[in-house]
């Protein structure tokens, strides 16, 4: 059985080498050729993985038609607000019906799509050809065979159990829920939060803030999830609760390191240029926004997100407003 995996970053390597190393044939797709040929060469990717030896059972190629056409599985890890270009680039290829299983976290800003939209819309065909892999995972210690759990959406049953089993190893355990809404709606926002959380660092709060922006965080999440179809009880679990967590408090979280460096003084611009991989959620809080208001949901903290990276505003300020709102019950 061929899998093709399509964006070379920390995690679609993380995730190509870990199928790779179960004896699958996997395909990885790089977009930078100058990666492709070190790859190819070294076997490691020193740009986004370094130290990670990877395995012999990757095929690494630049050339898109050529990945999407060997496999009826693909992977897509690139960053969301690219997924339905790499989908077009790719539709003309693939085999008939292929399953996807999308690794990206975001909601688009443009159209407001999920990822299972934006694979419905460009691939057609029913959700059950999607699924969806969301948890607390960062690549690097998925890649050192740390133990590891993740949520996999699907809403297919069998297939999606049977992705379960093909990405399960002894150190990634893999749960299966039939709510792909929650699990891709879980492991796009709480990117959004980790910046929040990272703001919270940088400013120098405690731990009690922490707390309770995370525990806040999560009302945020669940509101808005329950809005656009998906159970509550998905975001109690590995792709909600578990992956903001980690996000909001692991030093290897993008996310937070932006978050930490706005909360330090620096502006959002010299942040990114600074950075080499994407943080999801400074385009997903756009996203949130508008989001938020088609929904009339109130998401006060995403809101002061979006003003401090958009707007300008102070993070004290910020602050300030969100603990003077008004009183309510929890």
């Amino acid at each position: 059985m061929g899998i093709s995996v399509v964006g070379a970053g920390s995690w679609g390597t993380a995730l190509a080498n870990l199928l790779a190393s179960k004896g699958y044939s996997v395909h990885l797709w790089i977009r930078e050729y100058e990666l492709a040929e070190i790859m190819s060469n070294s076997f490691e990717n020193t740009w986004f993985l370094p130290g990670i030896s990877l395995s012999k059972n990757i095929r690494i190629s630049d050339d898109i038609s050529e990945v999407a056409k060997s496999s009826e599985y693909i992977v897509l890890v690139v960053p969301s607000q690219y997924v339905r270009y790499i989908l077009v680039e790719m539709r003309n290829y693939l085999m008939d019906n292929p399953i996807v299983l999308c690794a990206s976290k975001g909601i688009e800003v443009e159209q407001l799509k999920t990822m299972s939209q934006v694979v419905e819309e460009e691939l057609g065909g029913s959700n059950c050809q999607y699924a969806v892999i969301s948890g607390p995972s960062f690549a690097k210690e998925v890649s050192q065979g740390l133990p590891t759990a993740v949520s996999l959406g699907c809403a297919d049953p069998l297939k999606g159990q049977f992705l379960q089993e093909i990405l399960s190893t002894d150190t990634f355990r893999v749960y299966y829920t039939h709510d792909f809404r929650g699990v891709e709606l879980g492991g796009a926002l709480k990117n959004v939060m980790a910046i929040a959380a990272g703001i919270c660092d940088g400013l120098g709060f405690g731990t009690n803030s922490r707390a309770a922006l995370i525990t806040r965080c999560l009302a945020e999440m669940s509101r808005l999830g329950e809005a656009m179809g998906a159970q509550k009880e998905t975001f109690m679990g590995l792709s909600g609760l578990g992956d903001l967590i980690l996000t909001c408090t692991g030093d290897l979280s993008r996310n937070r390191s932006v978050g930490l460096k706005l909360g330090q003084g620096f502006g959002l611009a010299e942040v990114l240029g600074g950075m080499k991989m994407v943080a999801e959620g400074v385009k997903t809080v756009e996203s949130v926004i508008r989001l938020a208001g088609k929904y009339g949901l109130d998401m006060p903290i995403s809101q002061q997100v979006y003003q401090i990276l958009y707007e300008h505003k102070e993070p004290f300020v910020a602050v300030k407003e969100l603990m003077r709102r008004e009183l309510k019950q929890e």
